[in-house]
């Protein structure tokens, strides 16, 4: 197609299906006309297509290849280059088809003559139901005009082979193959919790009933329409937010709010109006092509700004169709799970929280805007739930544990039984702990902990009041930057510093100085850095904040002028020798100095202080104490470069004990020498939040934790529950000797002096 364009192509090829559609002839007879349509149009000597039949794809058409393997020639799922663009809905374009590792010779076809191959997936309701593809006996690549060309085809073609009733009729249908009977599924916990309710769908899929336009002029002017009516929404739904204005949470919805106006977005939307859909299928297409980049994409928070993008296009598309219709909008009747591919920020504001009780997501990630919404709202968040949609049905009864990282579809009455017995225990612990919240952190032989949390929104301070917690040990300055869609301002900064310590009122706030770089990648940051195969080790926190200095004075000044009248404790990531130390504290003094010369507030004092998270700087510790107020021990990071061993790695999740003798012999030597320098040393990582592993760290010595608000019940009733001395004096002779297997005689010895570990 030379000197044409994808929507010139497209439309020429579109033009001529339109007639092919409306024929008064069967479907076998229109899809043979279809494939020599498209084999001319691309100048093709092969065009095929595979339809899937009885979980196989069947040969349905072709032209060049053998007609004899019409309707003989099947493939797997999986199988051959046909059956990998339908297993992984992904488009292929190769100039030599057997050099593909996925390439079977299917010799009835006939097909050894070509050697250059190009197929794209023939869609319908998310899942691959058909392949349509193109061979050419010359050895080139098909032009992105032609790809472009097929893609659009292979959407329309969807709409006629549905309705011919051509493909399975579960895939048709879009109701997968549902149990009747109880299933247990797994996935990614997401916000911790538990919840009963019945299934709720986000959306009704929207049936797209026409795609080849009559008028396209009509069609733009649908869409234009449809883009006021969208925008119109998302501002009222911003500006109406619960905490719309509170911070973090207003980053996550102006992102959402910069996707709406963009005009790249819409630019393509017309593009494939112009190519001849209809609106509903312009959306729909320009959405098609969006997932499949999102399966491309390995950064996590590049996919999730393609999941909120994916979520303004279903609002665009219900908009634009006339089906408006959410569950939030119809109103919850009972106590529901929500369940959906995936969920905006915005619509899951939309819903009444009395009534819904958990999220389960087929994507999701941590890191993702509708996780951090979630979270505080107080709703358990299941993600990564393999085709969840495809196995339930609408008024299901659904049993959601996200804390075990399970959901139970269906239960029977003996499981709903179990649940509501956990449930209530739950709910019971939670009581006893709350009743707990004014009683100090204090051991049987009167050793007060002093007992923190960790934090990183603005929202999260509340916890303090919650749990009684001493004050914040862990403040993650980077999850301003995580969830921004740009950097945030030093203004920005101060403001959010300012608040954290305004609720925080007397109680010590230590911040840290933001840790990002590495696999903390922010896309509107040039990183300059190539991918790296370990980023844990790689260009991050501390080295990148020396690097781009400009970051850090921006930060320190706005932790400065917002700790005016206050003690300020700072604290720096990832410092593997006493020079980084010296480099960052000089750095925070000079912005301290260029506030004074101005005559501007300054805080009461500075506490600085270091991360020990990388094993090196243990080595240094005569050098570096007499020089820092505070030591904080990050034993996530820590325990990961001990044991050179990927925490997040499945096979060694698991592997390495934080109870194991090489770990509680390196973190009593740095106890020892803290101690004897007189400087305060904590723990602001997981262990400190398990009840067995922050008896060993008070064992140690160790006398201030930071952990999640949640963990800080089960800590205290250890705590309150421990005789310290009696341990300590047991922990050592257990590391003299070299015991092996710490955790089983903890756990006799806790046990035994009725310590409440469970």
């Amino acid at each position: 197609m030379p000197g044409m364009t994808a929507t010139s192509a497209a439309r020429e090829i579109l033009t001529r299906l339109h007639d092919v559609m409306a024929a008064r002839t069967n479907a076998q007879a229109k899809l043979n006309r279809v494939v020599n349509i498209i084999g001319e149009a691309l100048s093709s000597e092969v065009c095929s297509i595979y339809l899937l039949r009885d979980g196989l794809l069947e040969l349905y058409a072709t032209r060049g290849l053998k007609q004899e393997a019409v309707h003989v020639t099947r493939l797997a799922l999986g199988e051959g280059l046909v059956g990998h663009i339908a297993a992984e809905v992904k488009t292929l374009n190769l100039d030599e088809a057997t050099s593909h590792p996925e390439f079977a010779y299917k010799p009835e076809t006939g097909e050894e003559l070509y050697h250059s191959f190009a197929g794209v997936p023939i869609v319908r309701r998310e899942r691959a139901v058909g392949v349509l593809a193109v061979q050419h006996t010359d050895p080139r690549r098909y032009d992105d005009v032609e790809i472009e060309a097929l893609q659009t085809v292979a959407m329309v073609l969807a709409e006629l082979i549905a309705g011919a009733e051509l493909i399975d009729e579960a895939v048709r249908g879009g109701n997968g193959s549902r149990d009747a009977g109880a299933v247990r599924l797994t996935g990614l916990k997401l916000v911790e919790g538990m919840g009963r309710g019945h299934v709720v769908f986000h959306q009704p899929r929207v049936h797209i009933e026409h795609t080849v336009a009559e008028d396209t002029e009509v069609e733009r002017q649908r869409v234009y329409a449809a883009f006021r009516q969208m925008r119109e929404q998302i501002e009222r739904m911003t500006s109406q937010a619960e905490f719309g204005t509170a911070g973090e949470h207003q980053d996550v919805l102006q992102t959402y709010k910069m996707f709406a106006y963009d005009e790249g977005w819409s630019r393509r939307i017309n593009e494939a109006i112009d190519s001849g859909l209809t609106a509903e299928a312009a959306i729909e297409r320009v959405q098609q092509r969006t997932r499949m980049r999102m399966r491309e994409i390995s950064d996590p928070l590049l996919a999730d700004r393609m999941h909120d993008l994916e979520d303004l296009s279903n609002r665009l598309l219900r908009i634009v169709s006339g089906q408006l219709g959410t569950a939030a909008q119809i109103g919850l009747r009972q106590d529901s799970i929500l369940v959906a591919r995936n969920l905006g920020p915005a619509e899951l504001l939309e819903y009444d929280r009395r009534r819904l009780k958990g999220v389960i997501l087929e994507e999701g990630s941590l890191t993702a805007h509708v996780t951090i919404v979630a979270r505080a709202m107080g709703v358990p968040v299941l993600g990564r739930v393999r085709e969840i949609r495809q196995m339930v049905q609408e008024n299901d009864l659904v049993l959601l544990d996200s804390t075990q990282g399970a959901v139970v579809i269906r239960p029977s009455t003996p499981m709903e039984e179990a649940f509501d017995a956990k449930l209530v225990i739950g709910q019971k612990r939670r009581a006893e702990f709350a009743a707990m919240r004014d009683l100090p952190p204090v051991t049987l032989c009167g050793r007060r902990i002093t007992l923190m949390v960790n934090a990183g929104l603005r929202d999260d301070v509340a916890a303090l009041d919650v749990t009684g917690a001493d004050g914040i040990g862990l403040f993650r300055t980077e999850f301003q930057f995580l969830v921004s869609a740009t950097l945030p301002q030093r203004e920005r900064q101060q403001r959010l510093y300012r608040d954290v310590l305004d609720a925080a009122g007397d109680r010590p706030v230590y911040f840290r100085t933001v840790d990002i770089g590495g696999d903390k990648t922010l896309p509107y940051m040039n990183q300059d850095a190539l991918e790296e195969e370990n980023p844990a080790m790689g260009w991050r926190a501390i080295r990148l904040a020396l690097d781009r200095d400009a970051l850090m004075k921006a930060q320190a000044r706005a932790l400065i002028e917002a700790a005016a009248g206050r003690t300020l404790h700072v604290m720096f990531p990832m410092v593997s020798e006493p020079w980084e130390f010296e480099a960052a504290q000089a750095l925070f003094e000079a912005q301290r100095q260029w506030i004074a010369d101005r005559h501007r507030s300054l805080p009461v004092a500075i506490r600085y202080g270091t991360m020990l998270e990388v094993p090196a700087l243990a080595e240094m510790l005569d050098i570096l104490l007499p020089k820092v107020d505070f030591l904080s021990i990050g034993t996530n990071d820590l325990t990961q470069f001990l044991f050179a061993a990927d925490r997040a790695h499945p096979k060694l999740a698991e592997r390495y004990d934080w109870l194991s003798p090489a770990i509680l012999r390196f973190l009593a030597r740095v106890t020892a020498m803290a101690d004897a320098a007189k400087v305060d040393v904590g723990v602001c990582g997981e262990m400190g939040g398990r009840t067995m592993e922050a008896m060993a760290l008070i064992a140690l010595g160790i006398e201030r934790l930071s952990i999640t608000p949640a963990a800080v019940g089960p800590v205290k009733a250890m705590i309150r529950s421990l005789d310290a001395g009696r341990l300590r004096t047991e922990m050592a002779g257990w590391l003299a000797a070299g015991v092996p297997d710490i955790r089983a005689r903890l756990t006799a010895w806790a046990e035994a002096e009725g310590v409440m570990v469970g």
